[in-house]
């Protein structure tokens, strides 16, 4: 059996690319959503409404853009504080803001060397939450998946994350996530790529959606976590 690996080389090109495809089709889509879904609390973010992900979102995208790093940047206290200073705007600075991020964060991370390739998939991944919450198709999938995937077993395998063995029903070979190279053996997943993301990212399997995991706990797996 082909087993599908990710090579060493890292794309630098990768996590912009991620960016500028989702953003192509999730700021059209929001635009044309009514206010009112913009305050729907979110399922993968307790506590956040829709607005609150995309002002997160777009303050992330704000401070790679302008190099600004400060120690704790990331941190739950400074997400937080970064909602807090968009309060007051109106939704459609919001999408403005991220809409720029997502147009010009990518050549910035692609110059950090690696440090910064999170961010292109986190942003990528609360597109999904947002899809989800407004019922819109392609959450955590659509036409940035194989990208998503791509840069999904790069960090695994960087971060030294236990290896798994996926067996996806909606691509032609298996992928290979996380550190091969340990002496554990490989874990064994069967299913389709959108809950293999999610199970990644510590979101709940879509109703009804039915997988094989073996050799290793969920929880495990969420490189949030």
């Amino acid at each position: 059996m082909v087993v599908m690996t990710i090579a060493d080389a890292r794309d630098p090109e990768l996590p912009g690319r991620l960016l500028a495809t989702e953003r192509d089709a999730l700021i059209p889509l929001l635009r044309s959503r009514p206010d009112k879904d913009f305050a729907l609390p979110t399922l993968a973010c307790p506590g956040w409404t829709v607005r609150d992900v995309l002002a997160h979102c777009s303050s992330v995208l704000t401070r790679v853009v302008e190099s600004r790093f400060e120690r704790g940047v990331f941190s739950p206290e400074s997400n937080d504080r970064d909602i807090a200073e968009r309060a007051e705007w109106s939704d459609a600075r919001v999408l403005d803001e991220l809409e720029r991020g997502m147009t010009e964060a990518g050549p910035v991370i692609a110059a950090a060397g690696g440090v910064l390739d999170g961010v292109g998939l986190g942003e990528w991944v609360h597109a999904g939450d947002v899809r989800e919450v407004l019922g819109e198709p392609g959450a955590y999938g659509g036409p940035g998946l194989p990208d998503a995937l791509a840069l999904l077993a790069r960090i695994t395998r960087e971060r030294g994350q236990l290896p798994l063995h996926a067996d996806l029903d909606d691509r032609d070979e298996p992928l290979l996530l996380g550190d091969p190279s340990g002496e554990r053996t490989p874990a064994r997943y069967i299913g389709d790529a959108t809950t293999l993301v999610r199970l990644y990212t510590g979101r709940r399997p879509a109703a009804g959606v039915s997988y094989e995991l073996a050799g290793v706990e969920e929880a495990e797996l969420n490189i949030y976590g």
